[in-house]
C-alpha cells in the first residue's frame, strides 16, 4: 500500500541525509498557529551586521522526472494543505483522489480518519504521496489524546521532565502517528513566553529563556524525526512576545532587532533540528520587517527566514483560512496566493473556502505570471524531497 511505500521512501531519506489551531482545547485549525541534506550552519547576525548571501541548495534527489508528469494543475495543488473534515475520511479520500492536493490537515476530535485504515485509503487515492498533518503539542493542543493517551503541554515537560526523557516521548508518540499513517507534526513551539497558559501562546511555550524553549524544542523534534514523523518548528519569527492571539486579528510583535535578541535565537543553527525539519511562518506583523503585513505574506519574512537563518528546508503558512489575522483582508484564493508569491512552500488552510477556486486562481496566476513558474518549481521540489517522492 502507498502508506507502507512512503514509509520506505522516508526512512531512506532519514539514512541518506544521516539522521525535525484554532489550537485552544483541541479545535479544528492548527496554526497559534523533508527533505533535503541540511543546509550550512548559521547564526543569525545581529541587527547592524550585513546579511549573508542566500545559502546554495545542497544537491539532492532529482524531482524532475516527478514534476514533468504532473499537469500544471497538479503541480499547484501541491503547493497546498487543506484541512479536512475529521468524521468524514470519505470526503478526504475523494479530494485528494480528485484534486491530488500535497497535504492534509486533520484537526479536531474525532477520529474517524484515525481508524479502521481510514488513512491508507486516503494515502492510497494520491498518485504522489500526500502528506497528512496533525497538531500534536501536547497540553491544550494534542489531537490523538483519545486514542493514545494524554501528554503534557511544551511548559510542563520543561518544568518536569529532561530533555531524554521528551525525546523519548516524542519518539513514541511519533510511533503511534506513523502507525496511524500521520505524516507530519506541527510541532514543537518554539515560541518565547511566560504568559499564563491558557493565552495564545502560554504553556505552549517550553520557556521564556531561548536556551532551554530550544533544548527542549530539538528534542521533541529529534524524537519526532526518530518515528519517521517531518517536525515543523513554529510560529517563525516568533509569537511569543506578540500582541495579541491571530485567530482574533493581526498582532504585533516587538520590533526585529528585539526579535534577533530574544525571540529569534531558537532559529539559530536550524540545521541541528533535523534534516527532515519544517517551518511554519505566523501571521505576526513585525515592525522593521513586515511593515503591516503579516509575516505569513511578506517576501521579507521568508527572505529573513532563508537568508539569515539559512533555512532551505519546507516552510508552511500558519491557518490563511480560520484567522482573522488573514480572513479579515483577502478571500482564501488571494491569500493563498500571496503567501506562496512572498515564498512560503505550502499554504494550510483548515476552513474558508473550497479546494476547486483556489487551484483556479493558482493555474490563471501562473499563466498570467503573476506566480512564476520558477517559484512554483522551487517550492515543488522542497515538498516532493520532504515527502520522499523523489530519486
Amino acid at each position: 500500500m502507498k502508506r507502507l511505500l512512503m514509509a520506505t521512501l522516508f526512512g531512506s531519506l532519514l539514512v541518506g541525509c544521516g539522521t525535525s489551531g484554532t489550537e485552544t482545547q483541541n479545535p479544528p485549525s492548527p496554526g497559534s498557529a523533508a527533505s533535503k541534506p541540511p543546509p550550512t550552519s548559521a547564526s543569525a547576525p545581529s541587527s547592524e551586521s550585513a546579511a549573508p548571501s542566500r545559502p546554495q541548495a545542497a544537491p539532492g534527489p532529482d524531482c524532475g522526472p516527478v514534476v514533468a508528469d504532473m499537469s500544471a494543475r497538479e503541480r499547484v495543488a501541491q503547493l497546498v494543505v487543506v484541512g479536512v473534515e475529521p468524521s468524514d475520511p470519505a470526503a478526504a479520500t475523494e479530494l485528494v483522489r480528485t484534486e491530488q492536493v500535497g497535504g492534509i490537515f486533520i484537526g479536531g476530535n474525532e477520529t474517524d480518519l484515525f481508524t479502521g485504515n481510514a488513512l491508507d485509503r486516503v494515502h492510497d487515492a494520491a498518485n504522489v504521496p500526500v502528506s497528512v498533518a496533525i497538531d500534536d503539542e501536547g497540553g491544550r493542543v494534542q489531537r490523538l489524546d483519545q486514542l493514545e493517551g494524554d501528554i503534557p503541554s511544551a511548559r510542563e515537560m520543561a518544568q518536569t521532565m529532561s530533555p531524554q526523557e521528551v525525546r523519548a516521548l516524542a519518539e513514541e508518540r511519533g510511533r503511534a502517528m506513523r502507525e496511524l499513517g500521520v505524516t507530519v507534526d506541527y510541532a514543537p513551539s518554539v515560541d518565547l513566553t511566560d504568559e499564563p497558559a491558557d493565552e495564545a501562546i502560554g504553556d505552549r511555550s517550553f520557556s521564556t529563556d531561548p536556551a532551554v524553549a530550544r533544548e527542549y524544542a530539538k528534542a521533541f523534534a529529534d524524537g519526532l524525526t526518530a518515528a519517521g514523523i517531518q517536525p515543523v518548528v513554529k510560529h517563525f519569527p516568533g509569537h511569543g512576545n506578540a500582541s495579541g492571539d491571530s485567530h482574533e486579528g493581526l498582532v504585533r510583535t516587538p520590533p526585529l532587532a528585539e526579535l534577533r535578541e530574544h525571540d529569534l535565537k531558537p532559529y539559530e543553527r536550524i540545521d541541528e533540528y533535523g534534516p527532515t525539519t519544517g517551518v511554519m511562518v505566523g501571521h505576526l506583523n513585525v515592525p522593521g520587517l513586515t511593515e503591516g503585513q503579516p509575516a505569513s505574506l511578506s517576501p521579507a519574512a521568508y527572505e529573513l527566514l532563508r537568508t539569515d537563518y539559512a533555512f532551505d528546508g519546507p516552510v508552511v503558512t500558519d491557518d490563511l483560512g480560520a484567522m482573522r489575522a488573514i480572513s479579515d483582508r483577502y478571500p482564501l484564493p488571494e491569500a493563498v496566493l500571496r503567501a506562496l508569491q512572498a515564498g512560503a512552500d505550502q499554504a494550510l488552510w483548515s476552513s474558508g473556502g473550497t479546494v476547486g477556486p483556489v487551484l483556479d486562481r493558482l493555474e490563471r496566476a501562473v499563466q498570467s505570471g503573476e506566480l512564476p513558474e520558477q517559484r512554483v518549481t522551487e517550492s515543488l521540489e522542497r515538498v516532493l524531497r520532504s515527502k520522499g517522492a523523489c530519486g
